[in-house]
């Protein structure tokens, strides 16, 4: 039997009723900083988001890669603050201080800066473009870890949420998509340039819980996102990345993050490496204060 107008409304009003109380339940995502409609689109720690944000990212990063003589150990540090200069608008810092053995060596990389500009978001398709460029300024790091030259990377950035698939396959509602592509160019005479891409994959678990079905699922389990990172880079005819199944923890004011570094190939590394972040929404904590944009 065909459920009746009346009845249909009624479900409706449930269904709009449930949004709301999962959203007053939910508060952690409700204002979050990469938005577009019902999708939050996390700050990813290999391929950068689609979106722009008040935030402080902190990284660690630990590889077992090839080098001049052997294989190398190389464990990374890493913070990047990014200030909004108007909501669309987005400026970066950000350095890494490495250490690594086979030479051992230690001390702070080439810093840098970025500019990042939110170019599009269709709220019902859960859609998000953003372009950027970001500069590696050469001789700002110490002379046994960072290069002599500088490298300009500007990239395009793309977010797609599955929110709008029909209800017969609502389950794959709470899967995302994004990716990062642009060139690198050095300023060094004889350094190569380099072709930079990849995607990522994303089972949002608190979509699931608050726009699909309420699974009941307890902490911290109903704010999980499962993903994986593809990071690629091509140069010289050789193609390196890793692949970095992992999970983020995202709540209002943060999240928490670690991922697995598999190599694609030998030239990419020999063992599995790791990646672990800690990241902080200046624009959700201090929203009137030091997260409000310079030019609202």
């Amino acid at each position: 039997m065909q459920p009746t107008p009346a009845r249909r409304g009624t479900r409706r009003l449930a269904r709009c009723a449930a949004a709301a109380l999962a959203a007053f339940l939910f508060p952690a995502l409700s204002h979050a900083h990469s938005i577009a409609g019902d999708r939050v689109f996390p700050a990813t720690m290999a391929i950068d988001d689609p979106g722009v944000g008040d935030e402080l990212n902190l990284q660690y990063g630990h590889q077992r890669v090839p080098g001049d003589d052997g294989d190398q150990s190389v464990n990374t540090f890493s913070f990047e603050y990014d200030k909004l200069i108007t909501p669309r608008l987005a400026v970066s810092i950000e350095g890494a201080y490495v250490g690594q053995n086979n030479p051992t060596a230690h001390g702070f990389d080439n810093f840098g800066v970025g500019l990042k500009y939110l170019l599009y978001v269709n709220e019902a398709h859960e859609f998000m473009t953003s372009v950027g460029v970001n500069a590696d300024l050469g001789g700002t790091g110490s002379h046994a870890i960072g290069e002599s030259f500088s490298t300009i990377s500007p990239s395009i950035f793309a977010g797609k949420g599955f929110g709008d698939l029909p209800d017969s396959l609502a389950y794959l509602r709470p899967v995302a998509i994004t990716a990062e592509v642009g060139p690198s160019f050095t300023t060094g005479s004889g350094q190569p340039n380099a072709f930079n891409y990849g995607f990522t994959v994303q089972y949002s678990l608190p979509y699931l819980q608050q726009h699909v079905h309420d699974a009941g699922l307890p902490q911290p389990f109903a704010n999980l996102i499962p993903i994986v990172e593809i990071p690629l880079s091509r140069s010289q005819g050789q193609t390196t990345g890793t692949v970095n199944p992992g999970f983020i923890w995202i709540n209002r004011y943060g999240q928490l993050g670690i991922e697995a570094q598999i190599p694609v190939n030998r030239a990419s590394g020999s063992r599995v490496g790791v990646l672990v972040q800690a990241h902080i929404f200046f624009d959700d904590i201090a929203p009137t204060t030091i997260g409000k944009p310079l030019f609202p």
